[in-house]
């Protein structure tokens, strides 16, 4: 795997923690070159050193809001300015707000949907042709909860089962160029992602009863690895997930 993503490049949405920072350092650690995108310019500049320091590879900071469209598109042409196109596009930028439907703020909703779903499509639209013009992989962070209805934030839920749609269908029309689309689907991952209640899965769940970031990043790195192959789904749960949802 370290030889295939030798010297690639890739683009991280929400890079500063959690799973997008996790996979900021797997990508590295394979040999890809890699650019940092969210909105904590700092957080993003001490991952860069830290990559830089310890992989020896070459990173770009690039402040950005998904939510905002012409963040993104800059996001892509500094990309392609400084390394003159890239290969992988992880759309990891994602967030929950608010939780019962009617007691959701409209602002709340917003927000959710401007990030989990018009971020994913203003990122997806933009990097497009310079995936296709490399053969490049597209990978989208969906969740557990892309799958299976449930009475806890609904909002969110229907963002993840767009991706998943949005994703596939992408796929149809870029597989003949080439291009690997893959959903990597996480249930709880002890990260600085908010719960319903407002704390974070860090805070609210121990080891042994959610993922750690490292493993979804771990599962990033493997399905960008593949050369003419495309994993179109990896779910990662905990190994009793199903008995407690089913």
């Amino acid at each position: 795997m370290t030889d295939q993503l030798e010297q690639q490049t890739a683009i991280v949405t929400g890079a500063s923690s959690g799973i997008g920072a996790a996979t900021c350092r797997e990508l590295a650690d394979a040999g890809a070159n890699v650019v940092l995108a969210a909105r904590s310019e700092g957080d993003l500049e001490e991952l860069a050193d830290e990559l830089e320091t310890d992989h020896g590879v070459e990173t770009l900071v690039v402040p950005t809001n998904v939510r905002e469209e012409g963040d993104v598109d800059a996001l892509i042409e500094e990309t392609v300015e400084e390394f003159g196109g890239f290969d992988i596009l992880v759309n990891n930028a994602g967030l929950s707000r608010g939780s019962e439907v009617a007691e959701m703020s409209t602002e709340e909703y917003e927000t959710m949907q401007e990030t989990n779903v018009d971020g994913v499509f203003y990122a997806t639209r933009a990097a497009l042709p310079h995936v296709r013009e490399r053969e490049g992989h597209l990978i989208f962070l969906g969740s557990f909860a892309g799958y299976y209805p449930r009475p806890f934030n609904p909002i969110y839920a229907a963002t993840k089962w767009w991706v998943r749609g949005f994703a596939k269908s992408v796929a149809a029309q870029v597989g003949d160029d080439d291009v690997g689309v893959s959903v990597i689907n996480p249930a709880e991952v002890r990260s600085e992602f908010e719960t319903a209640s407002g704390e974070t899965f860090a805070e609210a769940y121990d080891e042994d009863e959610a993922s750690a970031p490292e493993e979804v990043a771990e599962a990033i790195r493997f399905v960008a690895s593949q050369d003419h192959s495309s994993v179109s789904e990896l779910d990662i749960n905990r190994r009793d997930k199903f008995a407690d949802t089913f």
